[in-house]
């Protein structure tokens, strides 16, 4: 299948500090690629390289081919419309309807008369389970209906790839089960490539066609879902089994001793 999206050697630094360490995947179309890491591990800041929210230190994107870092803001715009983005507080405008949320993207980037956006605006609300919701406020959704609102928006232009940051954080397992459904379905109706951010292990394993997992800025693992669960590299072992690290970290210790328990 075609690569889609192609990371080469990406090395990220923010000042001195080193985030992400000749790191490299690719998501072809059609198929769900999860990047699954702990806290800190650098895949957010990988996500937000590739809808060019950072700039690298070195290494190469490339996005339908294209090497982003050698495009105009202009080009770079035009591939991002075939982008979509979930993001993790689903970054809803609150002083606007749900409707006038997800109808932003069209009326920003298309020159579609006023009816037509409506029109497509309840259509994408019903794709996520949010039918005649448009007149709401976001200050009246739940949190899951929130991140589903945001997987409207980021529909809108009926995207060719679309991206989610942490699409479970914050929802209790059932809400949670339901967008991980949900993007199951967007893949299996539309064929679009989806890139997902997630440390949640049961999320990414009914998602995923392929995993990367990153763990302190670097690829420790990739393949799929059952390639990754047989795995035996130790990092993601001890990922997998929710073991804690073996050397207990300083602030533990002496909250340990002074509970007692620390002899």
């Amino acid at each position: 299948m075609e690569v889609v999206v192609s990371v080469e050697g990406l090395v990220t630094h923010y000042g001195q500090r080193l985030i992400l360490d000749r790191v490299s995947m690719e998501a072809r179309r059609g198929e769900t690629m999860v990047i699954l890491g702990g806290s800190g591990s650098g895949k957010s800041t990988l996500l937000r390289h590739i809808v060019g929210l950072e700039k690298p230190t070195s290494g190469v994107i490339r996005i339908f081919g294209k090497d982003i870092g050698k495009l105009s803001e202009e080009e770079f715009n035009q591939i991002r419309r075939k982008m979509g983005m979930s993001f993790q507080g689903s970054a809803l405008f609150n002083s606007m309807t749900v409707g006038d949320n997800v109808a932003l993207p069209l009326r920003e980037h298309t020159d579609l008369e006023e009816s037509t956006i409506q029109i497509m605006t309840r259509m994408k609300l019903e794709q996520v389970g949010l039918a005649g919701c448009e007149n709401h406020m976001p200050s009246e959704l739940s949190g899951g209906m929130k991140k589903r609102a945001g997987v409207a928006r980021a529909l809108a232009m009926d995207p060719e790839v679309l991206l989610f940051d942490e699409p479970s954080a914050g929802l209790d397992p059932v809400i949670a089960a339901g967008i991980d459904e949900l993007i199951v379905k967007l893949k299996a109706a539309f064929g679009m490539t989806i890139i997902v951010v997630t440390h949640e292990l049961a999320s990414a394993f009914l998602i995923a066609d392929h995993i990367t997992v990153l763990d302190k800025g670097r690829v420790i693992a990739a393949g799929t879902r059952e390639e990754i669960q047989a795995s035996q590299h130790p990092r993601v072992r001890q990922f997998l089994d929710r073991r804690p690290d073996s050397e207990m970290p300083a602030g533990e210790r002496y909250v340990q001793e002074l509970l007692g328990k620390g002899e």
